[in-house]
């Protein structure tokens, strides 16, 4: 069975957090993601998602913080995830893969339908982020 390893993107922007619809031909449509991608070799996950959300959203980030990876088994691979809090340092934003984004607050991140690899990132940006900072309610 395929294993990926896949670096996601937790870009936090005035107390909101950046969500992206995966389109409509990818794997896994219309889904929502943290953005990011599979790890190439001899890449460490913060070049890699560097480089991922500039191919698929034209940004620069700031890679701020590591959150604790997660793995899920999908019935025909699985996937674990290395999650970042980040922020944007430069560039706007211009879609090349996704259908969408939307800008939500950690408690309206729960209303989307989310890739199941991303639920437990969640559950832990949202406990690792409880109290602190302010912007977090």
């Amino acid at each position: 069975m395929k294993h990926l390893h896949v670096t996601c993107a937790i870009i936090e922007r005035d107390g909101l957090i950046l969500a992206a619809q995966r389109s409509a031909d990818m794997n896994m449509p219309l889904k929502w993601e943290f953005p990011g991608g599979k790890i190439d070799s001899g890449e460490t996950p913060e070049e890699c998602l560097r480089r991922e959300i500039l191919e698929e959203m034209g940004i620069r980030i700031r890679v701020e913080e590591s959150l604790p990876s997660s793995t899920h088994q999908y019935p025909a691979l699985k996937v674990t995830l290395y999650p970042f809090i980040c922020s944007i340092e430069s560039g706007e934003i211009i879609l090349h893969e996704h259908s969408a984004i939307s800008w939500l607050s950690p408690s309206e991140l729960h209303t989307l339908d989310w890739a199941e690899a991303d639920l437990p990132v969640i559950a832990a940006y949202l406990s690792a982020s409880d109290g602190v900072g302010g912007a977090v309610g």
